[in-house]
């Protein structure tokens, strides 16, 4: 069972944090996040069990660290973009 080795969600998240730098627009940097934090639950003992409950505690800690980085990252309350020249310009 790999999904129980903790190696294997931390080998996961850089994998996902190296596809992040070569696609970036923080896509795969809050599921990067997601499977360290599994990995290191497993590797200190604080998680186990079956997949579904590895699953599930990955989709929170993503959804929950892609939230963050929007609030930190995002684009401010009340800012706004302006675009003044084309991309044919």
């Amino acid at each position: 069972m790999m999904w129980a080795v903790w190696w294997v969600w931390i080998v996961a998240g850089f994998a996902l944090g190296v596809l992040e730098v070569l696609a970036p627009g923080y896509i795969f940097v809050g599921f990067a996040i997601g499977a360290v934090v599994v990995g290191a639950g497993l590797g200190l003992g604080l998680l186990g069990g079956s997949l579904a409950v590895l699953l599930l505690v990955f989709a929170v800690a993503s959804l929950v660290a892609w939230l963050v980085l929007r609030r930190v990252l995002g684009v401010r309350k009340g800012q706004v973009r302006l675009w003044d020249r084309d991309i044919n310009d």
